[in-house]
């Protein structure tokens, strides 16, 4: 019998790109927090969702991520990513939410756990600023007038780039977040006459447990969305910038909730 969460099965089921859940992940967060075009973020939501307002935010995440064994992160190459999350406003039912129209990650198997999620996951290149505990130039500080960067890059191209220069602590995370964003999953159809029927098409929402926030710095920040000759990224670009955020946070994946199956009946 073969075994295994996701391709490839096998018969030990070792092999799986993405082991079976829960999935445990920590990170290190710098978020710019922003306003787009409402018509741009009205005409990129799903149906079962609603224009809520034209706030965004840009998360660019470095991330370690375990499975319950733990070895994952003894094996760097298996346990760290970075990843850029872009969040649109939206509301289900008059209840405030996050959509994610685009996502960029640097590792397959977060791409096909993002799959799994319904994040609509890509590969792209992420860069951020890290800080050190020790005093030096190559380092910012983590308090007043620190400054940090982020990149992202599609393609050989830099589609995105943030600087966050920190201020004061704050009491709140960046809105929209993420912790418990609304998704669609879609696994497409490839048999002849059925390709505008897709096997799988839901509307879902995470249900992200165990969420740990570090302490969050807050200051100004400015985000910088470039055109690209096909990603329609650019649409959401910043009529204007409100702040920028870093904190780190940990949380564990292995649940979501079916809000609404969005095939044809």
């Amino acid at each position: 019998m073969l075994k295994g969460y996701t391709l490839p099965r096998t018969p030990k089921g070792a092999s799986s790109l993405a082991p079976t859940p829960p999935w445990h992940y920590v990170g290190t967060c710098l978020a710019v927090e922003y306003e787009a075009d409402p018509g741009a973020v009205r005409a990129f939501l799903p149906p079962g969702l609603e224009f809520h307002s034209p706030q965004c935010a840009a998360y660019f995440v470095e991330w370690q991520y375990a499975s319950d064994t733990g070895e994952e992160y003894l094996d760097p190459v298996r346990s760290q990513y970075r990843e850029t999350i872009i969040l649109i406003s939206a509301s289900h039912d008059g209840a405030p939410v996050a959509y994610c129209p685009f996502i960029w990650v640097d590792q397959d198997v977060s791409l096909l756990r993002g799959w799994a999620q319904g994040w609509p996951k890509m590969i792209g290149s992420t860069w951020i600023t890290r800080a050190y505990d020790l005093p030096s130039p190559a380092t910012p500080v983590v308090g007043p007038g620190g400054r940090f960067g982020a990149t992202l890059a599609v393609k050989d191209r830099r589609l995105a780039e943030a600087v966050v220069t920190l201020r004061e602590p704050a009491s709140q995370l960046p809105s929209p977040t993420f912790a418990g964003a609304v998704n669609t999953r879609h696994f497409p159809e490839l048999a002849a006459g059925l390709h505008h029927q897709p096997a799988v098409h839901e509307l879902v929402q995470l249900k992200s447990r165990d969420v740990r926030i570090s302490p969050i710095w807050k200051g100004e920040a400015t985000l910088t969305i470039f055109d690209h000759p096909y990603l329609e990224l650019p649409d959401l670009r910043p009529t204007r910038v409100l702040a920028g955020y870093r904190f780190s946070c940990a949380l564990t994946v292995d649940d979501l909730a079916l809000l609404r199956d969005l095939r044809s009946k």
